[in-house]
Order: structure tokens, then sequence, then C-alpha cells
């Protein structure tokens, strides 16, 4: 069959699961491919396809037989070559907040982390898009993860799925949601797997099934430049910037990949973006390093940059981590750098926090697998 997702990083295929192909990833046409590969009649995939998508992704169904708008005969048919499959949670933690992150492991035992955030009528859940990361931002615990693969989109997706069964939140709410917005902000960088990262969203925002707004999801980038326009115009999904310094110099070690693609070249690309707007503003996230890139000098040279952008700034206290080699500004220096970002007129909210306890907070994730790795190595070395 041709429909068997790749992944691109490697170039391997996905093993279907036991010997079955998983439907979660696939679009409503590559559904019906398979529905006529195992006989059923073309004339009538297109009907089946669209059944099957509304008990996957509105109701959130794993098994066949609980399909009941679909006949037995097919019911059966299709458990015999198909799964509707989730990936395995190897670890799911609840912080002291309310703040939920699970590891989750894919059939090839590669691992990576979600997080729900909370509010008290809503909710964010943080997506990963790659198993690692290539970019090494010193500041971020993931960063020194080395990049392993790419998520397939069905391995994106799932992560939704996971967050909703574990939540309780199918089939698709059409009021108030606990998982309100996605955040493409977990492990990996989102521009560098996007074939599969728009893949994914497309199959969240299709409105019969998951059903989430592209004003609901939020893409964070540390600045692929050629991919953000792409992106901009065939998603149109809220663009979120991993700024973090405001001259090349400082950039260039915090985010390397400001070698390849400078300041000057990304803020135009903003400038750009086909999705912003005054009322959808693009958000530049600045973690607030002590000593390092808060000061007031700091402030004004921001001010200066996002200068005719519709912009909001987020203010990122650093979130420790071992080995970290920065330490969390003060609070006296954020609330100035804050004023000052404020005073110019773009709204500059200091994040909260979140799931510390846990290690789920901004720039915190990595791998369970990973981390046992290292300790081990570690170990040995020490023995």
């Amino acid at each position: 069959m041709t429909i068997v997702p790749e992944y691109r990083a490697t170039g391997r295929v996905e093993r279907p699961v036991d010997g079955k192909i998983n439907l979660v990833g696939l679009t409503r046409e590559e559904i019906a491919e398979a529905l006529v590969a195992i006989g059923e009649p073309a004339r009538a995939t297109r009907m089946r396809a669209n059944q099957l998508w509304h008990w996957i992704y509105f109701r959130g169904v794993r098994d066949f037989a609980l399909m009941s708008t679909i006949s037995k005969t097919l019911q059966a048919r299709l458990a015999e070559h198909f799964v509707v499959a989730r990936p395995e949670i190897t670890s799911a933690q609840l912080s002291s907040d309310g703040t939920r992150k699970w590891l989750v492991r894919f059939p090839d035992r590669q691992e990576v982390e979600c997080v729900h955030i909370p509010e008290e009528d809503r909710g964010a859940l943080c997506v990963s898009s790659q198993v690692g990361c290539t970019l090494t931002c010193t500041f971020c615990h993931t960063g020194t993860q080395k990049l392993v693969r790419n998520l397939t989109p069905a391995e994106i997706v799932s992560q939704m799925m996971v967050a909703r069964d574990a939540i309780g939140e199918w089939p698709s709410p059409t009021g108030e949601r606990m998982i309100s917005n996605i955040v493409m902000m977990g492990m990996g960088e989102p521009l560098l797997n996007y074939e599969n990262v728009a893949k994914a969203l497309k199959i969240v925002m299709d409105g019969e099934g998951i059903a989430l707004s592209k004003r609901r999801i939020t893409l964070s980038t540390s600045g692929v430049v050629p991919m953000i326009e792409r992106c901009g115009a065939e998603l149109g999904v809220n663009l979120a910037i991993s700024l973090h310094a405001v001259n090349d110099e400082l950039r260039d070690v915090l985010v390397p990949i400001n070698r390849r693609y400078p300041i000057k070249e990304l803020l135009q690309a903003c400038r750009d973006y086909p999705a912003a707007n005054n009322a959808r503003r693009i958000t530049f996230e600045y973690v607030m390093l002590r000593d390092v890139n808060d000061s007031p000098a700091d402030a004004r040279a921001l001010v200066r940059l996002l200068d005719g952008l519709p912009a909001k700034v987020n203010l990122i206290p650093f979130n420790p981590w071992p080995g970290a080699p920065y330490d969390t500004s003060t609070h006296a220096a954020t609330k100035r750098f804050a004023d000052i970002v404020l005073d110019a007129g773009y709204s500059s909210p200091v994040r909260v926090p979140r799931g510390r306890d846990i290690m789920a907070a901004c720039g915190q994730l990595k791998s369970a697998s990973e981390k046992e790795r290292v300790s081990k190595r570690l170990a040995l070395a020490e023995g």
C-alpha cells in the first residue's frame, strides 16, 4: 500500500502495528485508498472514510466493533487490516499546580513528552514534533538531547488523542474545552518537520473531527526563516518566535540557528507572515536570563526591533534544569524589563512557570529514556 507514512528524518517507513495499518494520521483520501485496497467498492469509500473519520477524531473510538454506523461485516474486515492506535504511555505525572505530563513511547521504542497546562475553563496542550532536537539552544534542556528522528503525522496527532483520553474529552466538545489550544512548543523544531506537522495540524483543524480552529493553534519556531511564509500561507496558525536576544552576537550563542538566519532576516519573515495582523499578533518568546539578556538596554533594543510589527512579548522566567549554565532573572529585573516593553505599547506578560516540580515547564522537556541513558553512562564513567 502507498499510504504508509515515512519517518522523513531517516527515510525509514513506519511499521504497521502488529501487521496492520494505523488509520490515525491518514487523510480522508488515504483512508479511502486503504479501503479500496482491502476490497471495499470505490463508490462507497468516500462515505466510509467520512464515517471512520467521525468515529476516530470526533468520538475518539478505537474499537471498530463500537462504530455502530458501520456494518458488522465491514467492522470485522476493518479489524483484520487496520488499527486505531495510540502510543504507549510509559509515565504520567501530575504537578501540584494541575499541569500534567505524559511520556509516550512509539513502536520503535522512541519517546517524547507532551504537557497539558490547565486554566479555569480551558487549557493548552504542548505538543512535540521531533524525538530530540537539532538546534542546541543553550538554555533549553531539550536542546541537550540529540535529534533522533522526526515524528510522523500519526505520532503528532496521537499526543492530542492521548491527552483527550486521559482528560475524558470525547466526543469533541462544542463549547468550553479543557484542551482548547495546541502549542507546538514541545520537543523539537516544528518547521524542520514541516510536512508531517502540517498534515497533523490539518487533521486537528478539520471541523468534523477534533475541530480546533487555526486561531487556537500556535506554532513556535526558533527561526527557520524559509519555512515561515509557507506555514502562514498553508496553515494560517498563530506564530511564535523564540527570540531570546536582541543582537546577533548573543543570539548566535543562545539560539545557534541564528548563525544561518540572523535577526534581520527573521524579523522580515515575521513582517511578511500572511496570518499576522493586529488581531492575531506574533508572539515573541523571550527567556529571562540573569545578567545575560535582561537589562533595561536589552528591553529598549527589543522595542526598537519590533517597531511596526503586530507583536506581543511573552517573558519567560528561566526554568532551571540539572547542569544549566544560566540563572533566572530577578523579579525586579523582569518587572523593569516588562514595564519598558509595555510602556512602548507592546503587551508583555510574564509567563507563570507551570509544572516545574515534574520538569514540565518551558525548556525542561527531555525524554525519560534519554535521561536514563545519560545517568547510566555517568554511573559507568564514575565506576
